[in-house]
């Protein structure tokens, strides 16, 4: 473990407007998310229909506009079970978003005949094209998905999943670990906040963060089957952590989901899940992170109709 200072900000004081802004004028934009992401959903498979349940207003911050799209079964069957699937609730995390779009072109259509389903594949389009974990305020979307929230990102998401249905049967939110998370997210989060950042150890390989309250292990268990078939599932650290979490199977750690304000925790979904990928590890490509995610979503459904 090390310490890490960043270079914004005094050691014990939160950020004001004045670092907040300097932080800001730091970013640019370093990919395309209408040539990446909204592209993609221009042809849809037969039965899922195209919605932009909102849209990010940024220019008073000097970026863009940003229109947020969901693609849903066309027809909504209350005598099925209802799946959502996030992605890019960060949107440096480039797997999840790439992932969800994969699932959607290649898979989602096999499995409409048993599940509605709710993919929302990229909820922070301005973190996707600055490579950020927060959005422009400084703010973390994922640490954000509370009543009231502050994040437009969280907020938006939250409001149309809602009203979409009230009965979820499970949520798969997907993420990444990356090395940049000790590089400069963690350093600049303990800077904005006024604390001094301890760095932990990043897993090499794959795996899943399940809920305190409802930590399905059999569910978990069947994902990490699925996606050990494409990618390595990482092994607990010296302590027998991963990301300073005691490893409660192989694999899988538990966070209370609804207190951390994270995104899996939006809905009271029995079966939840949020996967982590490390796309920095020598033994992974971009195309591998993403079958990887792919799988993540297969394993869960296909665990589903096990039980069904």
């Amino acid at each position: 473990m090390t310490e890490s200072i960043y270079a914004i900000g005094t050691v014990g004081t939160p950020w004001g407007d004045a670092e907040k802004a300097l932080w800001l004028s730091q970013q640019s934009i370093k990919r395309s998310y209408p040539q990446q992401v909204a592209s993609q959903l221009n042809a849809i498979p037969a039965g899922f229909q195209l919605v932009c349940y909102g849209q990010l207003d940024y220019r008073s911050l000097g970026a863009s506009e940003y229109p947020l799209y969901a693609v849903k079964s066309k027809v909504w069957d209350p005598a099925k079970p209802s799946v959502l699937v996030t992605g890019g609730v960060h949107g440096y995390e480039t797997s999840g978003v790439q992932g969800a779009l994969a699932f959607l072109q290649q898979q989602a259509l096999g499995y409409s005949e048993h599940f509605n389903l709710l993919i929302l594949p990229c909820l922070s389009p301005w973190g996707y094209e600055t490579i950020n974990r927060w959005n422009p305020k400084a703010l973390d979307p994922n640490r954000s998905f509370i009543s009231n929230s502050p994040v437009a990102e969280s907020a938006l998401a939250m409001a149309y999943v809602h009203s979409v249905c009230n009965h979820w049967l499970a949520h798969i939110d997907l993420h990444e670990t990356t090395d940049s998370d000790n590089s400069e997210f963690r350093p600049a989060k303990a800077a904005r906040d006024g604390t001094v950042n301890t760095n932990w150890n990043i897993p090499d390989g794959f795996y899943l963060v399940g809920d305190t309250k409802q930590p399905a292990p059999d569910f978990q268990q069947a994902i990490n089957e699925a996606v050990a078939r494409v990618t390595h599932i990482a092994e607990p650290d010296e302590q027998g952590c991963l990301i300073g979490e005691p490893v409660v199977q192989p694999g899988v750690i538990l966070y209370d989901t609804k207190a951390a304000g994270l995104c899996a925790g939006m809905t009271d979904a029995a079966f939840v899940t949020t996967t982590e990928v490390y796309p920095d590890s020598p033994r992974s490509t971009p195309e591998n992170c993403t079958q990887a995610q792919q799988a993540a979503i297969a394993g869960a459904l296909d665990f589903l109709l096990r039980q069904s």
